[in-house]
């Protein structure tokens, strides 16, 4: 595990930032300056001492609630970056998907807020957190409600693809914590129900991501609103795309954290590339899927991921389907049935690659392989995360072979290489033991409700957590027994490990017509 440190001269502390407009010489493509990065090379320092997160400063009380969640020494992020966030310095923590992140900017950002003893009023957070997708922000917020709870602070989320009407409330309420993705929040704000000249910490997370979604420009705008004193932590895996100008232009002398810097494969990850016929292909997809454990695969488009999430589950292997076209309560109620454990099977897209947060994925199945080698990077990454090991498939064509070769170089690993069919070998010993088949029974499909959001997401790709997405209150258990005719919850301790198909009525339901307490299993 590597581990770099750096920080500039400490005078410049205090140095206003620059304000520019940045005409001459811009980055067409994020609309800031170009610059050099914001700091030099980093020097490599030894890893702190210790892991316990008393000794690196964070409050009793929020130890406390780590241990009661079974968290209980800090992974190296956190243990680089917590002694200066808390001491109050902008920090540049640069590190892989699932090397704790989150929690490492969510420990300073409430202590920081618990000692300043005043209280949020009326449209006006205490602390941002920006991020791209509402998938993160939902699991973001999840790891922030009882941290906050526990200092007494109130949470809540702003993304689109839902009215507006819960979140107004919320703000109007008061929240000190706001966890946004850009192009809602910047609808509020325009509309004049948030202002954030009150924000003391703004965190930056996935900003490389953000950069990915062509979100920097409004992220540029919203910054400039929040003050210019305040602490700025950005989080993320590389500083292409302009992430580097955030970087120069809102952190001031910031220290710069890398654990595991060059953000290639896992150490623990295993990557195979099996090529097969166009014909065989869908019989070697679900052989792949059939396994005890949860899995991930991934498709390039929304129809492909929902049919086949549906084939599969047809197929007598329950699979839920995560995509931009989902409306929120759906994509909410299929992540949280995979998460659970009800449905061992998550069909994405790219768009979700990086909102999945889920522990103990052993397998990713790129079923179409990406076109780029960073996509390959964050869809694998779902995978082997938090010190466990993961298996990632790539399937190929013989006429895909030269763009995946090139892809896998790009991406600096070095895959296993075989010719598979349905039946081989090689498949049983890349999933494991077969899941018990599972009866899929039909369910209706209920009427839409509406409640899309009119417009006003700004592509950001969503966000948030409840149907109004406002409030810290946790995400719902999905509700399939109570949805389907058919369904049993005596069943729930019977079930084989795969599970069912998460449930629950949803607007335009794509593929989960199956319900997590209707699948039988055959005996």
């Amino acid at each position: 595990m590597t581990i770099t440190t750096n920080t500039r001269d400490d005078a410049r502390r205090d140095r206003p930032r620059r304000r520019t407009n940045g005409t001459k010489g811009t980055n067409p493509s994020t609309g800031l300056p170009n610059s050099p990065a914001p700091v030099a090379e980093p020097a490599v320092a030894k890893a702190p001492a210790s892991t316990d997160f008393a000794v690196l400063g964070v409050p009793q009380n929020l130890v406390d609630v780590l241990a009661g969640q079974g968290i209980a020494s800090a992974f190296p992020i956190q243990s680089a970056t917590l002694p200066d966030s808390l001491s109050g310095r902008d920090v540049l923590g640069r590190g892989r998907t699932g090397s704790g992140k989150t929690i490492a900017f969510a420990l300073p950002l409430v202590a920081r807020l618990a000692t300043e003893r005043r209280r949020a009023t009326r449209g006006r957070p205490r602390a941002l957190v920006l991020l791209p997708t509402r998938e993160l922000a939902t699991q973001v917020h999840d790891t922030l409600v009882p941290l906050a709870e526990a200092a007494g602070l109130s949470t809540m989320t702003i993304y689109g693809s839902v009215g507006q009407g819960g979140q107004v409330k919320a703000l109007q309420r008061g929240a000190d914590i706001v966890v946004a993705c850009p192009g809602r929040l910047e609808d509020l704000m325009r509309q004049g129900h948030v202002t954030l000249d009150d924000v003391s910490v703004t965190v930056l997370d996935e900003a490389d991501h953000m950069a990915d979604l062509g979100f920097l420009p409004g992220v540029r705008r919203i910054m400039d609103t929040t003050p210019s004193n305040g602490q700025r932590l950005l989080f993320s895996a590389t500083l292409d795309n302009g992430v580097d100008v955030l970087v120069r232009r809102y952190l001031s002398s910031p220290v710069t954290h890398s654990v595991d810097d060059d953000v290639r494969t896992e150490p623990d990850m295993e990557h195979h590339v099996l090529t097969v016929t166009a014909g065989d292909k869908p019989a070697v997809v679900h052989e792949l899927a059939s396994g005890e454990s949860r899995s991930v695969l991934f498709m390039r488009t929304k129809h492909g991921a929902r049919k086949l999430a549906r084939d599969l589950t047809l197929a007598g292997v329950p699979a839920v389907d995560l995509h931009g076209n989902l409306a929120q309560n759906a994509r909410t109620r299929n992540l949280e049935a995979f998460r659970s454990g009800e449905v061992k099977v998550l069909v994405a897209t790219d768009v979700a690659a990086r909102g999945i947060h889920v522990d103990d994925i052993a397998l990713v199945v790129h079923v179409d392989p990406p076109t780029e080698h960073k996509a390959y990077l964050h869809r694998s990454g779902r995978t082997a995360r938090a010190g466990a090991s993961g298996v990632v498939v790539t399937l190929q064509t013989s006429s895909q072979r030269g763009d995946v070769t090139q892809m896998t170089r790009k991406a600096g690993i070095r895959p296993n290489l075989s010719s598979v069919q349905p039946g081989s070998p090689e498949l049983l010993e890349l999933t494991g033991p077969r899941a018990a088949f599972v009866e899929p029974v039909a369910r209706r499909e209920e009427p839409s409700s509406g409640g899309r959001s009119r417009g006003g997401n700004g592509g950001n790709g969503g966000g948030g957590r409840s149907r109004n997405g406002g409030g810290s209150q946790r995400s719902p258990r999905s509700s399939s027994s109570s949805s389907s005719p058919k369904s049993s919850s005596g069943q729930g301790g019977q079930r084989s490990s795969r599970g069912g198909s998460s449930a629950g009525a949803a607007p335009r339901r794509s593929v989960s017509e199956f319900s997590a307490g209707a699948g039988r299993r055959s005996r």
